[in-house]
C-alpha cells in the first residue's frame, strides 16, 4: 500500500527568514492536513519530489537553501492564485 504523505509550509515575509515545515504526516494525518487546508482555503501543490524533500525535515525548520528553488516556485504559484481572487 502507498503511503500518503503532506507537508504544510508556512512563509510570513519580513518574520521567517525562509519557509518552514509546520506540519507533515501520512496517511491519516496527512488526509487531516489536506482537509484543513481546503477548509482554510490554502492552496494545495501536488508535486511528489517537493514532498518527499521537505518531509525529510523537522517541524517549524527553515528549508535549507538547496530547496529554495522549489519553495520560489510554490510560493509564486500561491501569490498568483491570491492575485486571481483579489
Amino acid at each position: 500500500m502507498e503511503k500518503k504523505k503532506a507537508v504544510a509550509l508556512r512563509y510570513k515575509r519580513g518574520v521567517d527568514n525562509a519557509p518552514k515545515v509546520v506540519a507533515k504526516g501520512m496517511n491519516l494525518i496527512a488526509q487531516r492536513i489536506l482537509e484543513i487546508a481546503e477548509k482554510e482555503n490554502i492552496p494545495i501543490i501536488k508535486n511528489e519530489k517537493a514532498v518527499e524533500d521537505f518531509y525529510a525535515l523537522d517541524l517549524n525548520d527553515e528549508i535549507p537553501p538547496e530547496l529554495y528553488e522549489i519553495a520560489a516556485e510554490i510560493i509564486a504559484f500561491v501569490y498568483k492564485l491570491d492575485r486571481q481572487y483579489i
